[in-house]
């Protein structure tokens, strides 16, 4: 399970630092998936080398190590799970598979605290991957992982949209 985020969501530092786990970690998975290597030496590596090289790291502030960490591990460790989450919000004829590896990595890493971190409003969490597929893909794609998003959101938090839970929806 993911650790809570602290009840100040909405501070201005706090919120950078949480950003910035976020987009290192939606990298981060990228990476995995591309080129391999387990959650806690790609994390470690982020840690050490990555976030003071690479501007778009740099610019984005401390990263919240502990969000950054349990998103890299809690991805992999529920993987079946999440993209089984993410395959139930897809339409028929796109698999997930079909998409872009980028694209996936922020609807796995978005997935994961949806699933995982009902301290993080739903909102607030769709809100943070649209603006990290802001800085990936263009227009088109957005729409797409906002969907994707609104749809799962949906699902695992009705009451947070006024909605009735679906029947026996799993988490983790």
């Amino acid at each position: 399970m993911i650790a809570p985020a602290p009840r100040n969501e909405i501070a201005g530092g706090a919120r950078a630092e949480r950003r910035s786990a976020r987009l290192a970690a939606v990298q981060a998975l990228y990476q995995m998936e591309l080129a391999g290597g387990d959650a806690e030496t790609v994390a470690q590596e982020f840690l050490d080398h990555r976030f003071q090289r690479e501007p778009e790291l740099a610019e984005a502030g401390a990263p919240d190590e502990a969000l950054f960490r349990a998103i890299l591990a809690g991805v992999p460790h529920h993987q079946a799970e999440i993209d089984r989450a993410i395959a139930s919000c897809l339409t028929a004829s796109w698999r997930l598979e079909r998409i872009d590896s980028i694209l996936r990595a922020i609807l796995r890493a978005a997935a994961c605290e949806l699933i995982a971190r009902h301290d993080v409003p739903a909102r607030v969490v769709i809100d943070e991957y649209l603006e990290i597929a802001h800085g990936f893909c263009g227009e088109e794609e957005r729409a797409f992982v906002n969907a994707v998003l609104d749809r799962l959101a949906r699902r695992k938090r009705p009451a947070e949209f006024g909605e009735a839970p679906p029947d026996e929806e799993p988490g983790f």
